[in-house]
């Protein structure tokens, strides 16, 4: 899962931190960030969500090895995988916030459709 931003990160940092959002996200459903952030993290939910609408061992293994919780690998897989069964991608919304208060970043909400 290849990076188009580098927000200021390097590579390890940068994984562990959008697969601590990725999860999160998964988790609850929603997600306040900034705007980069969010639009990192978008695409990797809708992979993952695309791995548990396939259902099967080998897609709960490789979502198991980037989620950071296996009980939100297995809500994924028995709750939210079969919610967007009959949904071709977009699973994910993307709303912008306006700046952050400290220092102008754009922020976003990032939720799940």
């Amino acid at each position: 899962m290849s990076s188009k931003r580098k927000l200021g990160k390097p590579t390890d940092q940068r994984m562990a931190m959008l697969r601590a959002m990725t999860t999160y996200l998964l988790e609850t459903g929603h997600l306040k960030t900034t705007y980069a952030r969010a639009k990192e993290v978008a695409p990797i939910t809708e992979k993952m969500i695309t791995l548990a609408k396939k259902n099967d061992l080998a897609a709960y293994r490789q979502a198991l090895s980037f989620l950071t919780k296996e009980d939100v690998a297995k809500k994924l897989f028995d709750e939210i995988g079969p919610k967007y069964g009959d949904r071709n991608g977009g699973y994910t919304r993307v709303l912008k916030m306006g700046p952050r208060r400290g220092d102008a970043a754009e922020m976003a909400y990032i939720e799940l459709v």
